[in-house]
Formats: C-alpha cells, structure tokens, sequence
C-alpha cells in the first residue's frame, strides 16, 4: 500500500456562518446575537484539516461551489497542506453553509445547507479511487450522498484499507456499510437512533459492536469516550478543558483518532490520543482554527 496518504477523508466542505448568543430564541421569537464570523468547516474538511495539522498526511474527496466561500474553503485547506486533486468544483451551484449559534457555555446549534455537497456521487468516488486506494485509513460522513459513501468505503475495504464512518447526521445506513467500519464513531445521540432506543454509553457501545461493526467509539463530550470491539468495552476518560466553543471538536477527536490508527496504534490508544485532541480543541473559538498542533495537546 502506497504511503502518501494516511488519511484520505470523504466529505463535506463547508463554510461555518457563527453567531455568538446570550440565549437562544424560543419559537417565534428574535434574539440579538454577535458580529457574524465566517469560518472554514464541514466535517470532511474539518477533519482533513484535523489530521494534516498534527502532521499526517492527508487528503480530501469532496465538493464546493465556483463561490466566494468555496475559494474560502479552498485557500484553507491549502494552507494545512491537504491534498486537493479531488475536491471539484460544481459550477451553478453554492458551497455548503453550516447556520451555526453558540451559547454562553460554549455549546452550539447547527442547521447546515449542503450546497455542493449534495452533488457529490460515486463518479467522484471513480475519479478518486486511486487517491482513496493509497490511503491507510479513509474516514466518512453522512453530510455527503450515501451513494457516495458506499461506493468509496468499498473501494477503501477492497485496497486493504480502514474505513472509518462517524455517523451524523445521524441516519439509517445499510448492513453491509457498517460490517465495513473499524471503528463506527457515534456520540449518545447517534447511537440511541441507531439502536432506537437509550442506555447507558457502555451498553449502547456494546450493543452497537454486536449489530455489524468490526468496532465502535461512543463519544461522551466532556465525559471521554466508550470503546468496544472483540476485545470487549472500555471507558476512557477525557483531559479536563474549560470549553470556549466545542464546534468542530467531535471533528478533531475522528480525525486523530483516524491518524493514530493509520500509524497502527491499537484502537484504545488511538481513542486515548485523541480524546487529548478533542480536549485541546474547545479551548479556542471556530472549528478549524481551534484544532490543535502536537505541540498544543493537553497532558493525558
């Protein structure tokens, strides 16, 4: 397997439109919130980012529009040293926008309009497949087509690579998609949906591990993450962090994790790497301009 890429993400490219307030609205009601900010997102893009900043080497799959955002998105991606042979432009049609409020506590409210990302197909996956070949992890979404995601975690699993989906939106995928993921990352909500019910995280993750994936990862937020495959659940607490802006930080924790295991560390110590990333990243306002160099990670 060729080693130019250690991550290669299949994703969205969005721009992050964020609105800082007091409180949010109630129905039918208006609010004053901050300047707006403009920040380089989507959780494909934020994740390619993610890893080429603490120093993989990393690619991207995806799509923008022939807009201002889109050069936007292109010059960031560009200045982390991601890879863009593969990430098209549509002409006609907007880049992606996420509607983004955040709250005193640093917490946020998404509403995200895919743009060009709706456009993405597996002729893009065909066109890429030499890119998603070459990879030693390739990491998904679901705020791009299913089609596309299908076709690309098969071409991933076909060259002998690792398919990693991160489950959100959260959606009802197909069997055979998620036999192919090693790990599934989810948070509480994602995996309730799936499992069409709640429990606690060590049971969800449990019982997600015997519905088809080789592995899970249920994130806690704050609280660390649950990690469960054949060698049975584990709990892995998070660093403690004063949380600014937690936008993004679910990003950054797939995409360490994604790299961590690209380098062959066993799935716990890759989830304890990067639950130290996730940590470092609600430290700083934005998604991608919070996400942490090695440098800047938080004692373990």
């Amino acid at each position: 397997m060729s080693d130019r890429w250690e991550v290669v993400v299949v994703g969205s490219v969005n721009a992050d439109l964020v609105v800082e307030v007091d409180r949010r609205p109630s129905r039918g009601e208006t609010v004053l919130g901050s300047d707006l900010v403009v920040h380089p997102g989507g959780k494909g893009a934020n994740q390619a980012v993610a890893a080429a900043r603490l120093g993989g080497r990393a690619g991207i799959v995806g799509r923008v529009g022939d807009d201002g955002h889109g050069e936007l998105l292109r010059g960031a991606l560009a200045a982390d040293g991601v890879d863009l042979a593969h990430l098209e432009t549509t002409p006609g049609v907007p880049t992606g926008v996420a509607l983004i409020t955040i709250g005193p506590d640093g917490d946020n409210s998404i509403i995200v309009s895919p743009g060009a990302n709706a456009r993405l197909g597996p002729t893009d996956v065909t066109a890429a497949r030499a890119m998603i070949a070459g990879a030693s992890v390739v990491s998904f979404q679901l705020e791009v087509p299913l089609p596309a995601v299908e076709a690309a975690a098969r071409a991933a699993a076909e060259a002998g690579g690792r398919v990693v989906l991160n489950l959100s939106p959260p959606a009802p995928v197909p069997d055979e998609l998620l036999a192919l993921c090693d790990p599934l990352v989810v948070n509480e909500h994602e995996a309730a949906f799936l499992l069409d019910g709640g429990g606690d995280a060590g049971a969800l993750a449990a019982a997600l591990a015997r519905s088809g994936p080789r592995s899970v990862v249920v994130t806690l937020g704050a609280d660390g993450v649950v990690v469960a495959d054949g060698d049975g659940v584990t709990a892995i607490p998070s660093p403690k962090a004063a949380a600014v802006d937690t936008t993004g930080a679910g990003d950054a924790f797939t995409a360490a994790l994604c790299l961590r295991l690209a380098r062959g560390d066993a799935l716990r110590d890759a989830a304890r790497y990067a639950t130290r990333v996730g940590a470092a990243a609600v430290r700083k306002r934005g998604a991608q301009s919070s996400y942490p160099t090695p440098d800047e990670l938080p004692e373990p």
